[in-house]
């Protein structure tokens, strides 16, 4: 064999093995894409997994309501009620068996029966300013139909953000309620100060605890029976205790309509949703007036004033 051939076959051989040493670059190069894709992957897909179990524990993937935009306004329409609205739905459709003697809880608790009542005891107060207290449970259709109320009534005292919808359990009566939760809002006001807590969510799972005081609030004006408390418990200032929803608004008032239909049905006061959210909230209104001195006059106004006086019915 020739030199030239020699010299010649020299660079072909280290082309041949270049080349091989690229393939097998280019092959560990793509073997190193698709483990490290494969991973990323793994990862997306346990965290989409962790945040629909996340949403579950909160109820949030119960909703099925408005979000975005349509979350905004919503909360706008009703947070933003117009007062010359409110004060003329007065007690609405708020019956006056409502109000019951403080010495009755115990056995109105019991009979799961819902009401409201004076009680006078040693102020409840947080930040220097009277509480209120709200305890009640995402899947529960009464702490759903009275959420629209405590929102309207608030909402003449302060300030919410952070609202969200849902619906309450489709296995309860009144099933799929269309709501609110109070888990993961926050209220602020120059007047109360709004201490919720949603106890469980849509599904029953556990969610938030009342503390040991607010437990024995409860257990004293809610003592309820072997079955437990009925809710939704509200305690405003430990001057009155409301239990339920008030007759005779119920969940079945809001049955088959959406969030913006109540909504719209807010500013009409003879429909029946206005006449039991406004009412219920009216009452309320009333309520906290008494502990701010009837303060901001914007929400204490003529109307509220006029409705202090049934409170009476149910003082010790």
């Amino acid at each position: 064999m020739g030199k030239a051939s020699r010299t010649k076959q020299a660079p072909d051989r280290r082309a041949r093995v270049a080349a091989q040493r690229e393939a097998a670059r280019r092959a560990d190069q793509r073997k190193r894409i698709y483990i490290a894709g494969g991973s990323i992957l793994a990862v997306i897909i346990v965290v989409v997994a962790f945040v629909l179990i996340k949403g579950s524990s909160n109820g949030s993937s119960g909703s099925n309501g408005p979000t975005g935009t349509a979350l905004t306004t919503l909360t706008k329409q009703v947070t933003g009620v117009p007062v010359s609205t409110q004060d003329s739905v007065g007690a609405g459709d708020i019956a006056s068996s409502n109000f019951i003697p403080a010495s009755e809880i115990s056995a109105a608790s019991s009979a799961g029966a819902s009401y409201m009542a004076t009680i006078n005891d040693t102020a409840l107060t947080s930040g220097g300013k009277p509480e209120v207290l709200y305890i009640g449970a995402e899947y529960c259709p009464f702490c759903a139909a009275q959420r629209w109320a405590t929102i309207v009534s608030l909402s003449r005292f302060g300030t919410f953000s952070g609202l969200t919808t849902i619906r309450s359990s489709s296995t309860d009566i009144d099933p799929n309620t269309p709501t609110w939760t109070f888990y993961g809002s926050t209220y602020t006001s120059k007047y109360i100060t709004f201490t919720p807590v949603e106890e469980s969510t849509v599904t029953e799972a556990p969610l938030q605890n009342p503390t040991a005081a607010e437990q024995t609030l409860m257990t004293k004006y809610d003592p309820g029976s072997g079955t437990g408390s009925p809710i939704p418990f509200i305690d405003i200032g430990n001057k009155y205790i409301q239990v339920g929803d008030l007759n005779a608004y119920s969940p079945t008032v809001l049955a088959g309509k959406s969030w913006s239909q109540i909504a719209t049905a807010l500013t009409q006061p003879s429909s029946a949703i206005a006449k039991g959210i406004l009412g219920s909230a009216n009452y309320m209104t009333a309520g906290i007036c008494t502990l701010t001195n009837n303060q901001p006059a914007s929400a204490c106004t003529p109307a509220i004033k006029s409705l202090e006086s049934d409170f009476a019915s149910s003082s010790t």
